[in-house]
């Protein structure tokens, strides 16, 4: 048995897997991928100046409804669209649901995933289920590390029906293994066919991994805004946005390394 193979094994023994890591290529590339761009329409905040509130586009005029994953201790970014009329359909096994009650809040004990079962249902089916309609949506989902999956399984079709989506990403960082790179660049690749990245803010429950020159916050909020809707895009050349807000207060703030953006 070969010095690699021995040492692999030793690791796995401990819990341990050993990957290879992405090239600069790939990692620059999957990060250029990603840079954000502003257009004709500005960012607002919906939601609390903290954690729970998002920077999405000012395009919510005939939003039909809210899908919002992953039922936190804060409601304000449903309870803000609630305010405008807009209908929120809220899912999240953990809980019975949110903390705060509104008329136009409709919740799902489950967790949104890849199957449908006892405690898991899909983005598809929930919608489906959910007889919201014809016309656009909005979706905020922030599920623990199942985004990867939710994203992969669902059709592009269905995902087309969102007009903005804000994603919190967790685990980033496993972009620095080549299996982790593979998994990330599929999702993505998947949300920049129909959509673009216009606002990325970190979330400072975490420090900034490392590798080599590339610095990766291991969890960061992304809102996509539908390519349709977008006109005279361009770089974003200055990061944080003047509504950003630290996620933790207790906390530092985390720069977004300008490699992300410009």
């Amino acid at each position: 048995m070969g010095l690699r193979t021995l040492t692999r094994q030793f690791f796995l023994n401990r819990g341990i897997h050993i990957s290879p890591t992405s090239t600069d290529q790939e990692m620059e590339c999957f990060i250029e991928k990603l840079h954000p761009i502003s257009c004709d329409i500005p960012l607002i905040r919906v939601g609390s100046n903290g954690d729970g509130g998002y920077l999405v586009p000012d395009d919510l005029d005939q939003i039909v409804a809210c899908f919002s994953p992953g039922v936190a201790e804060t409601s304000d970014f449903e309870l803000n669209l609630a305010e405008r009329r807009i209908p929120c359909f809220m899912a999240d096994y953990s809980v019975d649901g949110p903390l705060v009650k509104h008329d136009l809040f409709r919740f799902e004990k489950k967790f949104l995933g890849s199957v449908n079962n006892d405690q898991f249902i899909t983005l598809e089916s929930w919608i489906n289920q959910s007889l919201v309609g014809a016309g656009d949506m909005i979706m905020q989902m922030d599920i623990e590390g199942s985004e990867y999956d939710v994203i992969l399984s669902t059709s592009s079709a269905c995902l087309r029906r969102f007009r903005s989506i804000v994603i919190e990403f967790h685990s980033l960082d496993m972009i620095f293994s080549r299996d982790g790179y593979k998994l990330a660049s599929l999702v993505f690749e998947k949300l920049l066919a129909d959509f673009c990245v216009v606002h990325i803010h970190p979330n400072n429950c975490r420090r900034l991994s490392r590798i080599r020159g590339y610095l990766v916050p291991p969890v960061l909020e992304f809102t996509f805004h539908r390519k349709d809707r977008i006109q005279n895009a361009k770089p974003v050349i200055s990061l944080p946005h003047p509504l950003d807000v630290r996620c933790v207060t207790s906390r530092p703030e985390i720069t977004l390394p300008r490699q992300w953006y410009a």
